[in-house]
């Protein structure tokens, strides 16, 4: 089943029950306990336990410190499926309501957990497993986006008119893909000094990511991905014949489709361009210090990592700025290399609100403040203001539902405490009592929520307190 379908079958009315117990009957001061029971638990880590006390005793309102319990042990809690291969540590992560594992997602669930992997070696050794099953998955087919655990497996998406392997759920480009796992093993690297996962197959997983997005620079040709689905859903499928929409060869990389795996309308989709860059130049110093031998031939590859991320670099700052009328200069979504722009943004990370986040650039870069202001107005068709909350969405839930993604990622980029306040406040009264964060909600309704189990959400969320905590712990001391 897609995400699509997962969006349409997941919303939840007020009759919700969890035990046996309607939510909406439990007095405000009471809360349920709704996290996994621990024999239950996929996975537990005695510094995530450790981390969930002391946060209780740093954060002064109690629903927030439920809700941070139930949120940044999620992935651990009900993801990960760890196991050995060769003796070497192999870990599966499904995004939470579909048996697939992203490229993009399992990143990003396992994110929050890095510091704590320095005094755990358990821990250690499944994010470690995490970025074996990435290699494994990236040599597997470069351009596929969502893997199942079984690679014999036929998934539903069989018939997609692409090159559909066994063990694929999907196979959609997706530029973001192929950074994301960069962006595990660099910071793996730089916070354990633990080189294992970066053997043979690791590199040769490296050189297909690079190769890949050589190729869809589409310099000379289209190059060999094209996709098509029969489908309902325009953005399902991809125009073109199943290539996109043209573009002029400008330098950037081709994204058929965002992280929100709906299609692009101008594929050079600048977020993920921006993700390129530091991607590439984080993989390049991975390399030189990692083989450092020149006998290991890998000098010209860290080379032509570093060419291509300058590469794209210039080209963004060339072709990816418009000057908006009210707001000056500012990074558009998609572009196509002929002076084309899509003005908006997408909940979905990367995406323009995430680019100081990403490492793009500092959250005080003059275009990034003018595009962060359109983000946050009206002037973006995806922002959404309503009774319950205001923040972005996504042309993938439709019009009039808030992504929680978005309120988390507009408190992770902020540098003003009342922004930061005003985001948790928000965050607090739209997880509709499950104690959970959620793909989406009505901008009227957070009771009208897409995907109950969505694990990026919640670790993300656990991610901005233990932010909050360390920067601003005096915004925790506060009753919200």
């Amino acid at each position: 089943m897609s995400r699509r379908q997962f969006i349409q079958q997941s919303a939840v009315g007020t009759g919700l029950l969890l035990n046996n117990q309607s939510l909406w009957a439990t007095p405000a001061a009471a809360f349920p306990v709704v996290r996994t029971a621990t024999s239950q638990r996929k996975f537990t880590s005695p510094l995530v336990e450790q981390t969930i006390e002391r946060m209780h005793k740093t954060i002064r309102d109690p629903e927030l410190a439920w809700l941070f319990e139930n949120c940044f042990p999620n992935t651990l809690d009900t993801t990960v499926q760890s196991s050995t291969v060769n003796g070497k540590p192999d870990t599966f992560v499904i995004t939470g309501d579909i048996d697939a594992m992203w490229l993009r997602d399992s990143t990003a669930q396992v994110w929050p957990y890095l510091p704590l992997t320095k005094s755990d070696p358990a821990l250690r050794q499944l994010i470690a497993g995490v970025i074996r099953r990435q290699t494994q998955c990236i040599r597997w087919d470069s351009y596929a986006n969502a893997f199942y655990a079984d690679e014999t497996k036929v998934g539903e998406w069989k018939n997609d008119q692409t090159t559909m392997k066994p063990g694929l759920h999907e196979r959609k480009w997706e530029l973001d893909s192929l950074c994301y796992p960069i962006r595990l093993a660099y910071h793996y690297w730089k916070t354990t000094a633990d080189t294992s996962p970066f053997d043979a197959d690791w590199v040769q997983a490296m050189q297909l990511t690079l190769k890949t997005c050589r190729e869809q620079q589409r310099k000379t040709n289209r190059g060999p991905y094209h996709f098509s689905r029969e489908t309902a859903w325009s953005t399902d499928t991809v125009p073109g014949n199943g290539y996109g929409n043209p573009t002029r060869p400008i330098g950037l990389i081709h994204s058929i489709f965002r992280p929100s795996d709906d299609a692009t309308v101008y594929p050079f989709y600048v977020p993920s361009n921006w993700f390129a860059v530091v991607s590439f130049r984080q993989l390049a110093s991975m390399l030189d210090q990692l083989f450092p031998n020149p006998n290991a031939g890998l000098t010209t590859f860290s080379n032509d990592c570093r060419a291509l991320a300058s590469e794209v670099e210039t080209a963004l700052k060339k072709h990816a700025i418009y000057t908006h009328p009210i707001y000056g200069k500012i990074y558009a979504l998609e572009v196509d290399g002929y002076g084309n722009y899509l003005l908006q943004d997408d909940a979905n990370v990367p995406n323009l609100l995430a680019l100081p986040y990403l490492g793009a650039m500092p959250a005080t870069d003059p275009i990034y403040r003018n595009t962060r202001r359109f983000v946050l107005s009206s002037n973006n068709p995806y922002f959404f203001k309503g009774k319950a909350a205001e923040g972005v969405g996504s042309p993938h839930t439709l019009i009039n539902n808030i992504w929680t993604m978005s309120l988390t990622m507009r408190a992770l980029t902020s540098t003003d405490d009342q922004e930061i306040l005003a985001q948790l406040r928000q965050l607090k009264k739209t997880h509709a009592g499950t104690g959970f964060m959620h793909e989406s909600f009505d901008k009227d309704n957070p009771a009208n929520f897409t995907r109950k189990w969505f694990a990026w959400a919640n670790t993300l969320f656990g991610e901005l307190i233990l932010k909050i905590a360390a920067e601003r712990p005096h915004l925790l001391r506060k009753e919200l």
